[in-house]
């Protein structure tokens, strides 16, 4: 469908939109995912004005097909990454959407374009994927030439788009994630600290301050450091207790040798000093920032921008992060955190969060601070309003 001939096609100035998810993980994200997340924040806001379908990979737990609150779902049984491609491209030439809005596989750009060049496109970028690594020239320079816009979730990742093809400049624009401040009890509010108790309780933790990761199980996470600087915190303040919400990969509680060793650093603490829940299903994880009083962010790569830092905001939680990547840009000059001077450092992590702990009052402005800003900037509704613009210049260009 030409999206010139919107206006008589029926559905007034609807467009039909299709959402085409990495192939890794499902929307809704009941198995967790940044991007699935991302999705599943902002359709409900655009089924207001567009029709929308949303792709992504089959999961036993979820249907194949069925439609939720206006938004059509249809998942993919793709036994490779490019079944995937080939799967999603098939449906897209069948049915011909206006506006084909991908996530994060530039590579695959061509095989859907091919099957529907009568589409606007769109890339959301969440990771460094044109970096030459990641994609060749050739693939690259296509893609750029060929979609509307880049949108990226980061200074960061948009700068890297532009340092790698200069070309891009003047199509990539940073369009910070969010997250729904609804779904969150801030710390100081009587429902926290319920939610605190029973998670304490659950766990066997005791009274004393929960210093708060919420992470993948991988080096470049960096979980391990906070563990090593919970050595120094304990001299201090010997009721601590770190609580460590996740697992090796989403959904699974597989064991490596990273974890291994992630659990044998723990056992140098004194007992019940560092708590591993285990992975969390997304909706559960929402409790657990309620329960903590600081949130630690270890990255040790760089980062895109870490969406755990928008949930620690929208609980109210004050933040200590590193200067990797993106995450700072939602930090620094905001007074919600604290960056900490040497990322690979334990004893650095160990100084912010003694500091946090000394100056009850400090983290607690941060915390409030940061609740403003899931409340007045990091949110879905204001996530989905730049891309529904985004969209209309599409419409009326």
């Amino acid at each position: 469908m030409n999206v010139s001939n919107l206006k008589n096609n029926g559905y007034g100035d609807k467009m039909k939109i299709a959402l085409v998810c990495s192939e890794k993980l499902p929307v809704p994200p009941i198995r967790g995912g940044a991007i699935q997340l991302y999705i599943e924040g902002i359709v409900p806001f655009l089924i207001k004005r567009h029709q929308v379908t949303v792709f992504s990979i089959k999961d036993a737990k979820l249907q194949e097909r069925e439609i939720i609150n206006g938004v059509e779902y249809f998942r993919v049984s793709a036994k490779s990454k490019n079944n995937y491609v080939e799967l999603v491209s098939r449906e897209l030439s069948a049915r011909r959407f206006d506006v084909v809005h991908i996530f994060n596989r530039p590579k695959s750009l061509r095989f859907f374009y091919n099957a529907s060049p009568g589409s606007k496109f769109i890339l959301s970028l969440h990771n460094e994927m044109f970096a030459p690594n990641k994609i060749g020239k050739e693939q690259a320079v296509f893609c750029l030439e060929t979609v509307h816009r880049v949108i990226t979730v980061s200074n960061f990742i948009k700068k890297t788009v532009e340092n790698n093809y200069p070309r891009a400049a003047g199509k990539v624009i940073t369009v910070y994630s969010g997250v729904n401040p609804d779904e969150f009890y801030p710390i100081w509010t009587e429902e926290a600290r319920k939610i605190k108790q029973q998670i304490k309780g659950q766990f066997g933790i005791g009274n004393g301050k929960l210093i708060l990761v919420v992470t993948r199980f991988s080096e470049k996470k960096g979980v391990h450091l906070v563990i090593s600087a919970m050595e120094e915190v304990l001299k201090k303040y010997p009721q601590t207790v770190l609580l460590v919400v996740g697992s090796k990969w989403y959904g699974s509680n597989r064991i490596d040798e990273y974890v291994s060793h992630v659990y044998n650093l723990a056992k140098n603490l004194p007992e019940k000093h560092v708590v591993f829940t285990g992975f969390i299903p997304p909706r559960q994880v929402v409790d657990f920032f309620s329960a903590g009083d600081i949130f630690v962010c270890a990255s040790q790569w760089q980062e895109p921008l870490a969406r755990i830092h928008y949930e620690a905001m929208a609980a109210g939680l004050p933040i200590i992060t590193t200067d990797r990547g993106g995450n700072t840009e939602v930090i620094e000059g905001y007074g919600n955190g604290i960056i900490v001077p040497e990322y690979n450092n334990s004893s650095d992590f160990a100084w912010a969060i003694n500091f946090l702990l000394e100056n009850p009052a400090t983290a607690l402005a941060m915390g409030r601070r940061g609740r403003k800003l899931a409340e007045d900037k990091y949110n879905w509704g204001r996530l989905a309003r730049e891309i529904l613009e985004i969209y209309d210049s599409i419409e009326h260009g």
